[in-house]
């Protein structure tokens, strides 16, 4: 059976599908496509790429991102991500269709207004456009167009597979516990933009076989670097967890063995 992984964006947040993809490697599932907006972009591509998961973690680790993001001044965006890009050439290969399993990234075409899916070409460039959240980062250009954050759009985007893979695993970083009140205009603006990429979730959960989704992590701030541990081991614990309270991920795995 074609199994194909789905991993949402979340900025630090994405560091779950790390966790999630490591548990999800012990079992010995082999992928036959991944697609990712934003983080899970970034993760798919390493995974992708033949890189073990817990290594992935290690390079973020150990990787001071504040050397490598410039201002942008006089521009549409306050950061110039670009830089990151050296980070990415010493681990990926130069073009998507040169990645061991078939990535498909999410990113949003600014200048058209539509989703705009990436299998093929420049694969850095296609990670910076799915990573570029409007009005923080400097819009990315590609073929006289502007791209932005896929999760402008589509956070979620399982569309890819549809048709493609007979068994899609879905790996989310954002979920959202209920409330009753919230303390400050900066967490009210988060809950606000996390409600509003989930939006669409539970329709687009229903397309997968399985959902892996930690409780409550989308109430972690989009850029809180120093949490990454604690959601790299939490995801990978709720990934265990959902794994071996599946019916049918063990049948899967039995149809793989025979």
């Amino acid at each position: 059976m074609k199994v194909g992984i789905v991993l949402s964006g979340g900025g630090v947040r994405g560091i779950a599908h790390l966790g999630v993809l490591s548990a999800l490697k012990k079992t010995g599932i082999q992928f036959s496509h991944i697609t990712g907006t934003s983080a899970g972009a970034i993760a798919g591509a390493f995974y992708a790429a033949g890189i073990d998961p817990e290594e992935t973690f290690n390079i973020f680790m150990k990787t001071k991102l504040i050397k490598f993001i410039r201002p942008a001044f006089g521009s549409l965006g306050l950061i110039n991500i670009e830089r990151t890009g050296d980070i990415f050439k010493t681990y990926l290969p130069a073009h998507i269709e040169d990645l061991k399993t078939p990535l498909t990234i999410c990113t949003t075409n600014f200048s058209e207004g539509n989703v705009a899916y990436f299998t093929k070409g420049p694969l850095i460039r296609a990670i910076h456009a799915s990573c570029c959240i409007p009005g923080v980062f400097k819009p990315i250009m590609m073929d006289g167009q502007m791209y932005v954050d896929g999760g402008v759009l589509n956070n979620f985007p399982v569309e890819p597979l549809l048709n493609k893979v007979d068994y899609i695993i879905g790996s989310t970083c954002n979920h959202l516990r209920s409330v009753n009140k919230i303390v400050g205009i900066t967490r009210l603006m988060q809950r606000t933009g996390i409600m509003s990429i989930n939006h669409d979730m539970e329709r687009k959960s229903k397309c997968c076989n399985l959902m892996i989704e930690p409780k409550g992590m989308g109430e972690i701030s989009t850029f809180d670097t120093k949490k990454a541990e604690t959601i790299y081991w939490l995801a990978h614990e709720e990934a265990l967890k959902t794994i071996k309270s599946s019916e049918s991920f063990r049948q899967l795995m039995n149809s793989q063995i025979t």
